[in-house]
């Protein structure tokens, strides 16, 4: 290897070998922790001095001092960032060699950190020079890393070769590439070229050097060096399948009946990653049409089988590094499929999904062995890949796949490993974040893949009757989880308990997605939670005075919270309508007293109201549960209280166009029941009444009063029509004088009197004469 030229002249033996021990004795120092500011100057000059390759060479090759190595191949890699536009083309394919080599001559050293870092700098220098270099000349980088790849050099080098292309692509990657000071139209341009031209190569390579050591690794009795050969080059093809692929033409536009589209979820619950893979009809026959699936799944099958009696085994690297390419094919989508009407797709996933299926079926079976102490990580994968598949199927097409081999579809079986979950939850009842609690997230945001388009279109046919039925029963598991948390809550003592401690926002992401599996059977939910709250009240009036109520009141407390999510959508800033899953349904019931939105607000309004009493509030009514009455009742109001809507779907001729009634029905009957010609306006005295109320009789209670001024009071101004109604109250006009009087109101925290006389002063819209305004 030539030596690098330096600005100075070639520096001598003598002051190679004293900048050298400068350095190590640097690097010691600042492990020692002796002087570390001399020694961090120390190596930050060689970093900062002008053509330092030449003793950079000679450091990594001739210290002993590891660390020393590693500060010599990052000068190496700021100097020549540095200069890059004033070397020669020679000195800068002279470094790149340089590094290469030496990281294929040392493939065997134990300082694995080092190689890693001249291996980083390598592919740094490459991406440098890369809009500089002609074709020839990077193919003949390539060709001496492709030789390493497939083991001509031993398994040492070819696990090098393979780290180096991971270092490489990680560099032409916007998202972890190295600063540079370069513009961004560079690193695009990078990223466009390597997508083009050699992307699709490097997974070829890393599929050949996997394939390669496959066989040693199943037959042999004991860890063979090949392992770590297979494992980087599946944690390479992971990281070239969660590439942002852009040039894939039509590839994000590409729908048909089987892949659902990119879904936005947008402000949706979603808690777990998950990314689309999309790289179009090229890749084809590498990923799809080239049996590349069966080997990784039977490859994983065979390890799985063979370890079976090793419970470690499932979070070595090799099955972690299996699994999660494995999760990363079921985001395969876009044009990469025939257009089949999904058949090619549909193929696809199933074959995944059996290889799949035993990390979590039969969910019973899987959540005892790791209660027993096998490890999670495989059914967390597992509910990672329904994720996936989730993601770009419709409900349909999801719940089709098991059925081509088992009675019962993918719903149902998503459904089971929710219960399951949920049931472990309920038994553990802990504050610590488990498997479970892991496992509860994914698969609800599964869900909600699956529910939130069939949420917004209103269209429940789009979901099988058998995920209909699926959805009611966990939605009842859950609610009795969620019950018998609120109960066990009231009886922990610790300040730590975290259901007792959660506040209604810190709930609000799981409740909602609960609230989409709940609408997905909204005919049988709300019926459901009717039963559920007349339950609660009927303890509640038959234990008042004789025994404690603190548990049907955490309870209580849980379904206001339950109810809210189910009956109304949170929308900031607008108005919301009714969530379009309960508009669709309830069309056979004509008697807006029967319908049943109406049943269960009514029911939960008359509970609310009667905090309104002393006696029963001070007996009842704790700041905690108001918190939840206050919550309710902002959320329901923005959607149900005096809708503007009613004033047109009054005077609607119920008896034309029979399909259209059908659809809006529920909004009619929801919004005149409601509304300014139903009880809307006796509702809407009773919030003002316990608006003041909170106010005035829980003193200090800051959470109580927020809610009650940034949120109901907030929400009832907020349009013109509900203040004309407001100002025409004598509940509204006593607040008013209480604000103006009333000595515990001027004890409000700053902010909420603020947020008050806001509300107050906005109310004004509504008074229609200057003398009713000088009242």
């Amino acid at each position: 290897m030539q030596g690098f030229p330096d600005v100075n002249g070639p520096p001598t033996l003598g002051q190679l070998q004293a900048t050298m021990q400068a350095i190590e004795l640097a690097c010691s120092s600042i492990q020692m922790h002796i002087n570390p500011s001399a020694a961090e100057a120390t190596i930050l000059s060689l970093r900062q001095s002008p053509h330092p390759y030449q003793t950079c060479q000679f450091i990594l090759e001739n210290s002993q001092v590891a660390n020393a190595r590693f500060q010599a191949a990052a000068a190496i890699r700021d100097a020549a960032i540095r200069e890059w536009s004033f070397l020669t083309a020679d000195v800068k394919r002279t470094l790149i060699s340089f590094c290469l080599c030496y990281v294929m001559q040392h493939a065997s050293s134990p300082e694995r950190y080092v190689q890693a870092k001249v291996s980083a700098v390598a592919a740094q220098l490459m991406k440098r020079g890369w809009l500089d270099f002609e074709a020839s000349e990077k193919e003949s980088f390539f060709i001496q890393v492709n030789q390493s790849i497939h083991g001509v050099h031993g398994i040492d080098v070819q696990f090098c070769g393979v780290n180096f292309l991971e270092s490489l692509v990680s560099e032409f990657s916007p998202s972890t590439s190295s600063a540079m000071g370069l513009p961004r139209e560079f690193h695009e341009q990078c990223r466009r070229s390597l997508e083009q031209n050699y992307l699709k190569t490097f997974y070829c390579w890393a599929i050949d050097a996997a394939v390669s050591v496959t066989t040693v690794i199943v037959d042999s009795q004991t860890e063979v060096p090949e392992v770590k050969v297979c494992t980087a080059a599946l944690r390479l093809m992971f990281q070239i399948l969660n590439w942002d692929f852009r040039n894939a033409v039509g590839a994000k536009a590409n729908i048909s009946f089987y892949f659902a589209g990119v879904k936005d979820h947008g402000d949706s619950t979603k808690r777990s990653e998950y990314n689309l893979v999309q790289p179009g009809p090229a890749w084809r026959d590498v990923l799809i049409s080239s049996g590349h699936i069966s080997w990784l799944l039977n490859l994983y099958a065979a390890l799985r089988q063979k370890f079976s009696c090793q419970a470690f085994w499932l979070d070595c690297p090799i099955a972690v590094s299996a699994r999660k390419l494995i999760v990363q094919f079921c985001s395969l989508a876009g044009t990469i499929f025939h257009s089949d009407n999904g058949q090619m797709h549909e193929n696809h996933l199933l074959q995944l999904l059996l290889g799949i299926i035993q990390w979590i079926d039969p969910p019973d079976a899987v959540s005892r062995a790791i209660e027993s102490g096998k490890c999670e990580s495989e059914m967390l994968d597992g509910c990672r890949a329904l994720l996936s598949i989730a993601t770009v199927t419709t409900p349909f097409a999801f719940d089709k796949l098991l059925k081509s081999i088992r009675p019962f579809g993918t719903l149902q079986l998503l459904s089971s490993l929710m219960g399951e979950v949920v049931k472990v939850l309920m038994t553990h009842n802990s504050d610590e974040e488990t498997w479970s609690w892991q496992a509860r997230d994914i698969l609800l945001d599964s869900w909600a893949a699956l529910l939130v388009p069939i949420e917004r279109s209103g269209q429940n046919s789009l979901l099988p009757h058998e995920g209909i039925s699926a959805a009611a029963s966990l939605f009842a598991l859950i609610v009795e989880s969620e019950l018998k948390a609120a109960s066990a809550s009231a009886l922990d003592d610790s300040v730590e308990s975290e259901y007792f401690q959660a506040s209604v926002s810190a709930m609000d992401e799981r409740l909602s997605a609960y609230a989409l599996i709940a609408r997905a059977a909204i005919n049988v939910t709300v019926p459901f939670l009717i039963g559920l709250f007349t339950e609660r009240l009927s303890k509640l009036n038959q234990g008042r005075g004789t025994m404690d109520l603190t548990e049907t009141l955490e309870e209580i407390y849980s379904l206001l919270l339950i109810i809210g999510h189910v009956l109304a959508d949170e929308v900031e800033g607008e108005t919301p309508s009714v969530p379009n899953a309960i508009q669709s349904q309830f069309s056979d019931v004509m008697e807006a007293e029967k319908h049943p939105v109406v049943s269960l607000s009514s029911l939960v309004i008359r509970f609310c109201e009667q905090c309104l009493d002393h006696q029963t509030r001070a007996s009842i009514f704790s700041p905690r549960l108001m918190e939840s009455v206050v919550w309710f009742l902002s959320r329901w109001s923005s959607t149900y209280l005096l809708h503007p809507e009613e004033i047109i779907t009054s005077n609607c001729n119920y008896g034309k166009e029979h399909d259209h009634f059908q659809t809006q029905h529920t909004r009619k009957v929801c919004y005149s029941f409601f509304g300014e010609h139903g009880q809307g306006i006796p509702i809407l005295d009773v919030i003002i009444c316990i608006s003041a109320t909170t106010l005035l009789s829980y003193p200090g209670e800051k959470d109580l009063h927020a809610l009650t001024c940034n949120q109901l009071l907030r929400a009832l101004v907020r349009q013109k029509h509900i203040c004309n109604h407001l100002v025409s109250l004598d509940s509204w006009r006593n607040l008013t004088n209480a604000f103006d009087n009333e000595k515990k109101l001027f004890l409000l925290d700053s902010t909420h009197q603020r947020s008050l006389a806001q509300t107050l002063v906005r109310s004004a819209s509504g008074v229609r004469n200057i003398e009713s305004s000088n009242q």
